[in-house]
């Protein structure tokens, strides 16, 4: 039982964060008065699903593809009467070995708000990069963020603040 949707998320991350693999939304839907429709989340691992051909020229071995059809798969509903979300297990089992860090896993390697606000200020007293870096992984035992993911938050806002002039302007 979970008070609300975002609970449910949170706990479940967290769980499948220990136990080295990454939990994405698959499906959702949120029924707003609508005859036949029901409000659900579906929750999937990361490496469910198959790799989509963009280009018809393009095989599977050259580009390389963490997908590889697990079948893991959680189902977070509403109670009906009560407020509160249940999970139910729907598939329990991966076909992949499970990770034993995430670094470089590019959700694992987010960065939270508070986080974010804090490379932004950094980036503005002009910190050096690798500074930021051993900060955030001091503030936050658990951050799997890669400087290659810190260079390009840091890109970002300057971007934003340049707006639309280039570089050289």
């Amino acid at each position: 039982m979970f008070g609300t949707q975002d609970e449910l998320l949170e706990w479940v991350r967290k769980i499948a964060f220990r136990l080295g693999f990454i939990v994405v939304i698959l499906r959702s839907e949120k029924a707003i008065r609508a005859q036949g429709r029901r409000t659900y989340i579906l929750l999937g691992c990361e490496r469910s699903g198959k790799y989509r051909k963009y280009r018809t020229n393009l095989d599977v071995s050259i580009t390389g593809t963490r997908k590889c059809d697990c079948p893991f798969r959680l189902w977070g509903k509403p109670l009906k009467g009560r407020n509160g979300w249940v999970l139910k297990v729907e598939c329990g089992l991966h076909n992949h070995d499970l990770a034993n860090t995430l670094v470089g896993h590019s959700y694992a390697g987010r960065l939270r708000p508070d986080e974010h606000a804090l490379v932004v200020d950094m980036t503005k007293s002009r910190v050096k990069p690798k500074n930021i870096l051993l900060t955030l992984k001091e503030n936050n035992e658990d951050n799997v963020t890669t400087l290659k993911q810190l260079y390009n938050t840091i890109y970002t806002y300057k971007r934003s603040v340049r707006g639309s002039r280039t570089e050289m302007q």
